[in-house]
C-alpha cells in the first residue's frame, strides 16, 4: 500500500468513525460525486466492516448537472422534487447516517441564469423543509467531508504545474483533517475536547451581545435568551455522537433574529452555486438585511438573500481564530467547508436548534418564538481576519475582549 492509499484509508475511517460514527445495523447513506468513486468504494467497505445494514450511496456529476442548468426545461427548476425530499426522509426517520462527500469547481454554474439556480435553491429547500428540521435539531448524524477534482484544484493552486495540483489539493485536504498525524483518530479527539473548552468559557458567560470592529465591519450581535455555544461533535437523538464538518474549527451559536445591527464586509470569497461571490458588504437593522453590495457577484448575493424571508436574517454566529490551521496555511479553499474554519463567520438562513436551550424538543414555531430564525437556506459567509476585535456585552452592560487581533482573549 503506498503512502497516499494509507492515508486515504485512515480519510475513509474517520468519515466512518468520527464523521458519521456509523452504528451496528444503522443505514449509511452517502451522496457523493461520480470522480470520488475509489473514496467511497473505501467508504462502503469500512462501513459494513462496523455493522452497517445497508450503504445506499446516491451519485451526482458536475457536467450532468450543468447541462441539466443549461438545457433543462424551465419547469425543472421550479417544481419541488417531493421524491427526493421523501426519501430522505424517510431514511431519516429510520435513523439514517448521511455522509455527503463534496467536489466542488467553486465555478460550475459559472454564466447560467441565476434565476434558474434561484429558483432550483428554493424549492429544494422548501421540499426538504422536515429532513434539514431533523438535521438542524440533531436528529440524525450527518457529515461533510471533501476530495479534490481538477477544477477546484486548479482554482486553488494555479500557479503550480497542472499535473501536481490534485496531488498537492489533496496533500492540504489530508493535513485539515489531522491525517499527518500519527494517531488521527486519537488527535481529534483531543482537538474537540480543545474547543468544547472554549465553549464552556462563553456558555458560563452568557453574553447579551457580541459587537465586531474590523476594517469594513462594526456589528452588534444580541444573543437570545438561553443560546448555547456548541462546537464540532453533536449528539443524535441516540445519544451517539457526530462531527458534521470535517475539518472543524469553529465555536458557535444563533443569534436574536431581530438584534443584528450594523455593517459586516467579507473577507474571503464566498462560493455559492456555482458562483464566486466577493468583496461583499452587508447591512443590517433590527436583524433584517436592508442593502448588500458586491465586487463580484452581487446578483447571485441578492438571489441568495432573497430565497425566503429568512434569508434575510442571520441563523449562525462562529467564532474561529486566525491562529489555526487552515488560516495559517494561507490557502484560499473557495470551498465554504475549508474557508468557513480559517475564518470567523456568519450565516444567512436557519438557525440550529440545538443552540437553544430545549431547542432540540422545540417545534419550528416554538423556536421562532424564542428568537431564532427559520429559512430554506443556511449558507456561511466569511468575515474574520488579524484585524478583528469582538467584544462580549453581559446583562449589566460590562464589554469584555472575546477576540483581539483575531484570536482568542481567553
Amino acid at each position: 500500500m503506498t503512502d497516499f492509499e494509507a492515508k486515504l484509508s485512515k480519510y475513509a475511517d474517520l468519515a466512518v468513525q468520527i464523521g458519521v460514527n456509523v452504528q451496528p445495523g444503522q443505514i449509511l447513506v452517502v451522496n457523493a460525486p461520480i470522480l470520488a468513486a475509489d473514496f467511497v468504494r473505501m467508504i462502503t467497505a469500512k462501513a459494513y466492516a462496523i455493522g452497517a445494514s445497508l450503504v445506499k450511496v446516491n451519485w451526482s456529476d458536475a457536467s450532468i448537472t450543468r447541462q441539466q442548468f443549461e438545457h433543462a426545461a424551465p419547469e425543472v427548476f421550479t417544481e419541488p422534487p417531493t421524491w427526493y425530499a421523501g426519501e430522505m426522509t424517510e431514511l431519516a426517520e429510520k435513523g439514517a447516517a448521511i455522509l455527503n462527500v463534496i467536489a466542488e469547481d467553486p465555478d460550475a454554474l459559472k454564466g447560467i441564469d441565476p434565476v434558474r439556480i434561484s429558483n432550483y435553491q428554493k424549492v429544494r429547500g422548501a421540499a426538504l423543509t422536515k429532513y434539514r428540521e431533523m438535521q438542524m435539531s440533531d436528529k440524525v448524524s450527518w457529515s461533510i467531508v471533501a476530495v479534490p477534482c481538477q477544477a477546484w484544484a486548479d482554482k486553488v493552486f494555479p500557479n503550480v504545474p497542472a499535473e501536481e495540483r490534485v496531488s498537492k489539493l489533496w496533500e492540504a485536504i489530508f493535513h485539515t483533517v489531522r491525517l499527518d498525524r500519527e494517531d488521527p483518530v486519537a488527535a481529534w479527539q483531543e482537538h474537540l475536547d480543545t474547543l468544547d473548552q472554549k465553549a464552556n468559557v462563553l456558555n458560563a458567560k452568557k453574553y447579551k451581545k457580541l459587537h465586531y470592529i474590523a476594517p469594513g465591519t462594526d456589528l452588534s450581535i444580541e444573543l437570545p435568551e438561553g443560546h448555547i455555544w456548541a462546537q464540532g461533535d453533536s449528539i443524535n437523538a441516540k445519544g451517539h455522537s457526530f462531527v458534521a464538518n470535517m475539518p472543524t474549527e469553529e465555536v458557535f451559536t444563533a443569534p436574536l433574529k431581530t438584534g443584528v445591527n450594523g455593517t459586516v464586509r467579507s473577507t474571503k470569497p464566498l462560493s455559492h452555486g456555482g458562483n464566486i461571490i466577493d468583496g461583499f458588504s452587508i447591512t443590517f437593522e433590527n436583524g433584517q438585511i436592508v442593502s448588500v453590495s458586491a465586487e463580484q457577484g452581487q446578483e447571485a448575493l441578492e438571489h441568495l438573500i432573497s430565497m425566503d424571508e429568512g434569508a434575510k436574517y442571520l441563523g449562525e454566529v462562529a467564532l474561529v481564530p486566525h491562529k489555526s490551521p487552515i488560516s495559517e496555511s494561507n490557502i484560499l479553499y473557495y470551498n465554504t467547508l475549508f474557508d468557513e474554519n480559517a475564518s470567523n463567520h456568519l450565516a444567512i438562513g436557519m438557525a440550529y436548534a440545538f443552540c437553544l436551550e430545549g431547542g432540540k424538543d422545540m417545534t419550528p414555531d416554538e423556536l421562532i418564538a424564542h428568537g431564532l430564525n427559520n429559512s430554506v437556506t443556511h449558507v456561511d459567509f466569511m468575515i474574520g481576519s488579524a484585524e478583528m476585535n469582538i467584544y462580549g456585552i453581559t446583562a449589566d452592560g460590562t464589554e469584555e475582549p472575546v477576540f483581539l487581533n483575531g484570536n482568542w482573549a481567553f
